[in-house]
């Protein structure tokens, strides 16, 4: 099975780099999350020129909407090897106890650097107030009311631009990387006026997030559409765990309105989860109820949300204080007033959407590639942290320590950065693909055979389906940026799917509803996956927890 990465194999359009403008830099970093601005000002402060390409606005971004917190033991009761043992167990064996450890140990000293720089956090009586969520045995989660993310997004931009040395790039979509005789040498990227042009540099750090946008039902922003995935792979990069894709359990569900997240931690202040009758379902599901980890709550959902009895699933927040929502969670009670509806009289409905790419380009922990000069780092990196499930409000603390690594080691690097003289010819000439239209039967059929719950015949269609598509596109000459959109998440929905089918079980965030049983003698490893050839499964190298 070899998942073709494209017409010719390689790039996205027709170039020839002798004639496109051209930035020289030491460090290019693609993205401008928590992962992107920690690698950028870890490089800067090493003594590297960087630039960073950011693909809308700087203040879009995952992160910037992220809810929850940030996972860090600071507790008298707690400590980072319970935190670990907690991200293990999430896991479900698939998760490297060693990037585990250094994640875990990393956090006090990664949060202390982030407050150095001005992140607030809330207290109560002069110590932070720590939250708790599903998966956690602890209350570990530092939070800024429920825009945690915005805070850790401001605070790490304000930084990045007040460093002489590094400059942002707003508005530029990164098409592909650049690479000569096997070395990352930069990228080729577009202006949202549509100029193309090219960045040179001695290395690339890759933090341009995960594909949230591959689903109809997302609690992702516009812009994660895995383009960096997409072009790594193109570029030789291996991949794995792609079959692996979080659903966050609870995403406002109205007809009209946006999928906006409603955070795990209203959750952990003891919001409840019922069904129209008001039944708490998932009393009978887990020992925690609805703190049980996001794939087992996403899973109960569905099951609901599949039987004929069952109208619809519901936040309930009708026990709290009537002041309790709006003090602890400020966003939710204006987007629920947004839509006419009151925390403290109405139950919010909710349904589950994808909402963290688990699997991703194949690094360790200081972000080395598979490709000499690329480094990865966020949602776009597969380290072997989360394994096959995603222990809630991880990822803003990956970021921050993963990133800040990444940084560090590119910076080291002392590669070329004269950029190499590149051209290539695609041979698509054909025009009128209704790309919308395109777009739209992916993310549907997506949902429909390669979401929550999966099986063996659904995903067949789904290849099928994908495979008639990328025919289709491999004809159309490509010059915007939702078209080659469509072209990456074209090629990274074959690859899920095809990752999917393979793995025979259930398993963290992948459910077969045909294999609904984990199998630990056939499938405690991962599928790696390398561009122009087959698929590689890899067995774990010691045993893991979970």
């Amino acid at each position: 099975m070899n998942i073709d990465p494209g017409p010719e194999g390689r790039y996205l359009l027709d170039f020839d780099t002798r004639d496109l403008p051209r930035y020289a830099t030491d460090i290019l970093v693609v993205g401008a999350g928590v992962a992107g601005l920690s690698a950028a000002l870890a490089a800067s402060a090493r003594g590297a020129r960087v630039l960073v390409l950011l693909k809308d606005e700087a203040e879009v971004s995952n992160t910037a909407v992220a809810q929850g917190g940030i996972a860090v033991a600071v507790a008298a009761d707690d400590s980072p090897s319970e935190h670990g043992a907690d991200t293990l167990q999430t896991a479900c064996g698939l998760a490297d106890p060693r990037v585990v450890e250094e994640v875990t140990g990393g956090a006090p000293g990664a949060v202390e650097r982030l407050a150095a720089l001005g992140a607030q956090f809330d207290l109560t009586n002069g110590s932070f107030d720590l939250g708790r969520e599903g998966g956690h045995g602890r209350r570990r989660i530092l939070h800024r009311g429920d825009g945690t993310g915005a805070e850790i997004a401001h605070t790490l931009l304000e930084a990045v631009r007040r460093a002489p040395a590094i400059r942002l790039l707003e508005r530029v979509f990164m098409i592909d990387l650049l690479t000569a005789e096997g070395r990352c040498v930069g990228a080729v990227a577009q202006r949202r006026r549509g100029e193309i042009f090219t960045v040179a540099a001695r290395a690339v750090v890759l933090a341009a997030g995960g594909a949230g946008r591959l689903y109809r039902e997302t609690s992702n922003v516009r812009a994660a559409t895995g383009d960096g995935i997409a072009a790594a792979y193109r570029a030789g990069a291996e991949l794995k765990d792609l079959e692996f894709v979080q659903f966050h359990p609870t995403t406002l569900y109205l007809a009209g309105s946006a999928r906006v997240l409603v955070t795990e931690a209203v959750r952990g202040e003891g919001a409840r989860l019922i069904d129209d009758r008001g039944r708490r379902f998932l009393e009978d599901v887990h020992p925690a109820a609805e703190l049980a980890p996001r794939d087992v709550v996403s899973r109960a959902i569905a099951d609901q949300l599949a039987r004929e009895d069952v109208a619809g699933v519901f936040l309930d927040l009708r026990h709290w204080a009537p002041e309790q929502a709006a003090r602890r969670f400020p966003g939710l009670a204006r987007t629920c007033a947004r839509y006419g509806l009151d925390p403290a009289r109405h139950p919010i409905p909710v349904r589950p959407a994808a909402h963290y790419f688990i699997g991703g380009v194949t690094c360790d922990v200081e972000g080395h590639t598979s490709v000499p000069g690329l480094w990865a780092c966020g949602e776009a990196g597969c380290s072997g942290l989360h394994g096959a499930n995603r222990l809630a409000s991880n990822s803003l603390l990956e970021g921050l320590v993963l990133g800040t690594r990444a940084g560090e080691s590119a910076a080291a690097e002392r590669g070329p950065r004269r950029g190499r003289e590149i051209s290539h010819a695609t041979g698509r000439a054909e025009r009128g693909l209704d790309i919308d239209d395109l777009r739209k039967s992916l993310v549907s059929c997506m949902w429909r055979d390669v979401g929550i719950l999966r099986e063996g015949q659904g995903l067949a269609d789904a290849a099928a389906s994908i495979g008639l598509w990328r025919t289709f596109i491999a004809r159309v000459r490509l010059d915007r940026r939702a078209a080659f959109e469509v072209e990456n998440l074209l090629l990274l929905g074959e690859l899920v799917t095809a990752a999917a089918a393979l793995r025979q079980e259930s398993r963290g965030t992948h459910g077969r509803l045909d294999h609904p049983d984990r199998d630990d003698a056939r499938f405690s490893g991962s599928f790696h996956w390398r561009s122009g050839a087959a698929p590689e499964f890899r067995a774990q190298e010691t045993v893991r927890h979970g």
